[in-house]
């Protein structure tokens, strides 16, 4: 069985899939999946399975399904980390299945998207993804995307990682009992390769930041949603391990450039 370090390496963003509809004991275990989807912020989020020919769905970058996930979620604190971490985990679970993913924030017909999942008042629907089996090679499109994003690159650990203040980058050899689980942050996906998420690591504690370098659009912050996958890679590398900790709030005393916005806080 893949441990999950392995099944977050191996996650990648699929934009091509081979024509070959999902079929009924892949569609079961996706819905018996989303039982699973809690995250650590005790927000519900509602994930369906949407047909795009019955409900006129489209993306104009994905090539070769006709099934997508869609999840709602109600707008309170924390709803965007909440989501993105609770999408994240249902991106692993179908790559444990062989299933391709792709968190789409922009690139969809949304008010199709958004009638399919029969938003409620104070519901939103920030993201979706197609699922199906992905193609053996990409499409043209789809590799002139990755090229420019640089999808396959990622900054490196001392340069979003820091030690007890943002003074200090933080070297993998010293981050001791965080060091797999920070890694697995470092390699999470986020809108247009931006990755936002810093951490600060004080003792037992690490701080979570936002770096502000895409505009929030409307009723949710895109970016924050990408922390939420981080916490998903974070938090699910230091379970696996054996390490129990919990997410509060508790704002650190030092120094924060205007760029950069306090999240949450993870304590062991």
């Amino acid at each position: 069985m893949e441990n999950i370090k392995d099944i977050i390496r191996k996650r990648r963003s699929v934009r091509t899939f081979d024509g070959k509809p999902l079929s009924d004991d892949d569609k079961n275990k996706l819905a018996e999946s989303f039982k699973e989807m809690k995250n650590p912020f005790g927000i519900e989020v509602e994930f369906r399975i949407l047909d795009a020919k019955e409900h006129k769905l489209s993306s104009p970058v994905i090539v070769g399904t006709d099934c997508y996930v869609g999840a709602k979620i109600n707008t309170c604190p924390h709803f965007e980390i909440a989501l993105g971490y609770s999408f994240e985990k249902f991106c692993l679970c179908a790559t444990s299945c062989g299933l391709g993913t792709v968190m789409l924030g922009g690139t969809f017909n949304r008010k199709s998207f958004e009638k399919a999942m029969e938003l409620a008042e104070n519901e939103v629907m920030p993201v979706a993804s197609p699922v199906g089996y992905p193609a053996k090679k990409q499409s043209v499109r789809e590799k002139l995307m990755r090229k420019a994003v640089k999808a396959d690159e990622r900054l490196p650990f001392e340069k979003l990682f820091f030690e007890n203040s943002f003074a200090k980058g933080l070297i993998s050899e010293s981050a001791g009992q965080f060091a797999d689980a920070l890694e697995m942050v470092r390699l999470a996906p986020s809108a247009v390769n931006k990755q936002p998420w810093r951490a600060v690591i004080c003792d037992n504690c690490v701080h979570f930041f936002k770096k502000k370098s895409l505009n929030a659009a409307g009723t949710f912050d895109i970016q924050k949603i990408d922390i939420g996958i981080a916490l998903a890679h974070f938090d699910l590398t230091l379970k696996e391990s054996g390490i129990e900790g919990r997410f509060v709030d508790c704002k650190p005393d030092f120094e924060v450039d205007g760029s950069t916005e306090y999240i949450i806080t993870y304590i062991v």
